[in-house]
């Protein structure tokens, strides 16, 4: 395990240098963001100084090497329209806000999952499965941003504002963004649950577990189950990274103040420093999480040996 660690470690290391990297170049072929920064009437001189000022004038490499050793400690400077650390910033966003609202989601998304994969599973052919099953598909098909809209529509408009259509603050905000978000995940895990108990519930050890007289609950829930839900485990963490790093659209449509909509504003205004603190702690989450769901394996069914 050890060793394990540590190669995914290094491997981890290079992952979020070739991401900050890639971000690096790609934002600064966007244009030049000193024209955002000074007024319209401004001169040629005027903006040749303001580069100067933000360090733009100097070769792309040297920004670059200049860039990777102030990151190494932390530092991704400072935000080009706030003038605060861009990092604060974009934790500010993350937490509490992008935090809440990632949780609600995977809350909604897993709890819903496991009872609804099992009952599909169960009851196969009949009508509870086809329902299951329509229902998956419908959800898994339907974008974010236009599941949101419609739930907008639904739940602020025609039934009389019963729920917020924006903004943060109290769990009523709370409840239309998260089941936007959740949506897709949870049909993908109802699929995916049913999918692995319809292989497991024909294996040897579910037969002879209902042979030796165990509850037909213990046998679904606690060997089937177990078994089946590994595929679960490796989706809700891809999952999980997916939300907390902001879910960029449904954070827009909902004006949900995390660092997903945050960085949807940073783009159009060319706030680089904002735009790659963001993407570092987006590569971040999902190497953590990645890490965390194959050491989970090992949980889940002692058999995964970690290689």
């Amino acid at each position: 395990m050890r060793g394990f660690l540590l190669r995914r470690l290094i491997h981890a290391l290079f992952v979020i240098w070739g991401v900050v990297t890639v971000v690096f170049f790609l934002v600064r072929l966007t244009g030049d963001p000193t024209l955002f920064l000074v007024d319209q009437s401004a001169t040629q001189e005027e903006i040749a100084h303001m580069r100067g000022q933000l360090g733009l004038d100097r070769p792309l490499l040297v920004q670059y090497a200049d860039f990777l050793g102030a990151a190494v400690q932390g530092d991704f400077g400072h935000s080009l329209r706030e003038k605060r650390p861009a990092m604060r910033i974009v934790l500010e966003h993350f937490w509490p806000a992008t935090v809440e609202l990632a949780a609600a989601a995977l809350l909604l998304s897993t709890v819903l999952a496991v009872p609804l994969g099992v009952i599909s599973a169960t009851h196969r052919g009949r009508v509870a499965d086809h329902a299951s099953r329509l229902a998956s598909l419908f959800l898994q098909s339907m974008p974010g941003f236009w599941l949101g809209i419609m739930l907008i529509l639904l739940f602020a408009v025609a039934l009389g504002g019963v729920l917020p259509a924006f903004g943060s603050g109290t769990w009523r905000h709370l409840v239309l963004p998260a089941i936007a978000l959740a949506a897709a995940p949870l049909a993908q895990n109802v699929r995916l649950i049913r999918a692995g108990m319809l292989e497991v519930l024909g294996q040897d050890y579910v037969r002879t577990a209902r042979a030796k007289g165990v509850a037909e609950r213990g046998v679904i829930y606690r060997h089937a189950l177990r078994n089946a839900a590994l595929p679960v485990i490796t989706v809700t963490g891809l999952s999980l990274g997916f939300m907390l790093s902001g879910a960029l659209i449904i954070e827009t449509v909902f004006a949900w103040p995390g660092m997903g909509r945050l960085i949807v504003q940073a783009v159009p205004g060319r706030d680089f420093p904002v735009i790659q603190a963001g993407v570092f702690v987006f590569a971040l989450i999902f190497v953590a999480i990645n890490l965390l769901v194959d050491v989970l394996y090992t949980v889940a069914d002692p058999r995964v040996r970690l290689t």
